[in-house]
């Protein structure tokens, strides 16, 4: 069963060769002949006008009703019983794409022992808390974890279902698409309502962040994504927002568990969370080296800050992936954002556009991150950022490093010692 070409058909017009995003289609004489690369994506078919290639097996199109559903609801991801931060965000955005459908927004949290959460979800703006509550969903377990939460919305019926993109949620989510025979975007950085049509319109980097892709599923619900941490922004903590909390009976089988926890082993490692960094330092493809990263990871120390890092640093093999920011990394929103050797490829603006703060340290005076930078320093980053360490080093105090930077970019801006010129645009 599979993608057929049929040679009597096939006049050898080579139009399904450049329609392949997957290159799986080679030319066998006048013939066009499909590789093991094919992937059943259908691109040829369209592309055919001599009606050569078809799909030999059964294909139909599942469709639902879809005017059954209603609703967006959030998966709650706890870690060691607190709310992770990106279940708080989608529940902000939740809150904005039930206001385009006027429906209610609906937070499921399976866990134990959970307390006081249920009433933190309604704080932070869930209208109803779904709680699952069962001994055996005190720990992650796949199996178990997807069999309940497909109970729950088989029983309230969401036309949309959003999940964090973590390592959780991207193990959880298509497990539940599958069972629940519906659509799955992963990795999204935007979502928006087709009002008209009801369609939730899901935005995500595709082809390595050269392009973004917006994805609908006009015809299964419900409709799912997962969603990068720090994409969306969380509603602020109000206790005064009022919503119900029911309890979901738990019913789990032996057949639905099909791993057993045996035992937790920590380790200590040097951990990375960008997400939540209030001050980033982050270097580019200028920095040259891997050992350069160090005057970065100095001036971060001394801020209590991140280091971050662009796509380029990360693909030269300079800094780990953990540490890239952008399109096809993380996307960040700190108070302050120090951008050290970094042009400003679009594909990297995207991912720090929420942030409050930019200073943009490049030799180049024409670099984009300027255009978007609230203070550029022009100048040799090898130079200006071990002086710009020093100063803070000496200045600050315990209490104040924001009035220590001020006054030491100011100097910088006033003295230009190593630079053309220093212009805060605010």
């Amino acid at each position: 069963m599979g993608f057929v070409i049929d040679k009597d058909k096939c006049v050898g017009c080579r139009l399904c060769l450049p329609a392949c995003p997957y290159g799986a289609i080679r030319m066998d004489g006048k013939n066009a002949v499909l590789t093991d690369a094919c992937i059943f994506c259908g691109a040829c078919v369209d592309s055919c006008k001599f009606g050569a290639i078809y799909f030999d097996g059964v294909c139909e199109r599942i469709k639902m009703d879809v005017s059954k559903f209603s609703g967006v609801a959030v998966f709650v991801e706890l870690d060691h019983g607190n709310i992770k931060n990106v279940s708080l965000e989608l529940l902000g955005k939740a809150k904005d794409l039930a206001l385009d459908l006027r429906v209610e927004v609906t937070a499921i949290v399976p866990g134990f022992k959970m307390e006081n959460i249920p009433n933190d979800l309604l704080a932070y703006g869930a209208d109803r808390v779904i709680v699952c509550e069962h001994e055996k969903l005190s720990e992650y377990e796949t199996g178990a974890y997807a069999s309940v939460i497909c109970d729950v919305i088989g029983s309230i019926h969401p036309e949309i279902v959003l999940f964090g993109a973590t390592p959780l949620g991207r193990d959880l989510a298509p497990r539940i698409a599958n069972r629940l025979q519906t659509g799955l975007t992963a990795d999204c950085t935007q979502l928006d309502i087709d009002r008209g049509n009801r369609l939730l319109l899901q935005t995500r980097p595709a082809f390595g962040g050269n392009v973004m892709a917006t994805i609908v599923c006009p015809d299964n619900r419900p409709q799912m994504s997962t969603v990068r941490p720090g994409v969306m922004k969380k509603l602020s903590f109000d206790r005064s927002r009022k919503g119900s909390i029911e309890k979901f009976e738990v019913k789990l089988a032996d057949k639905d568990i099909v791993t057993r926890l045996i035992e937790i082993s920590a380790h200590v490692k040097n951990s990375v969370n960008l997400e939540d960094a209030k001050i980033i330092v982050a270097g580019g493809r200028a920095m040259k080296s891997p050992e350069n990263f160090e005057i970065l990871r100095d001036l971060a120390l001394e801020l209590g800050g991140e280091v971050g890092a662009s796509r380029a640093a990360v693909d030269s093999r300079w800094i780990d992936h953990e540490h890239q920011v952008g399109q096809t990394g993380k996307t960040v929103h700190p108070e302050l954002y120090i951008a050290c050797g970094i042009s400003g490829a679009i594909q990297h603006l995207a991912g720090i556009g929420g942030a409050k703060y930019i200073v943009a340290i490049n030799k180049d005076p024409n670099a984009p991150i300027h255009g978007i930078a609230d203070c550029s320093i022009i100048g040799d980053i090898f130079k200006i950022v071990p002086k710009l360490t020093g100063l803070i080093r000496l200045k600050k105090s315990k209490n104040d490093i924001w009035a220590s930077l001020k006054t030491t970019v100011s100097g910088i801006s006033k003295n230009r010692p190593d630079g053309q010129c220093a212009v805060p645009k605010h």
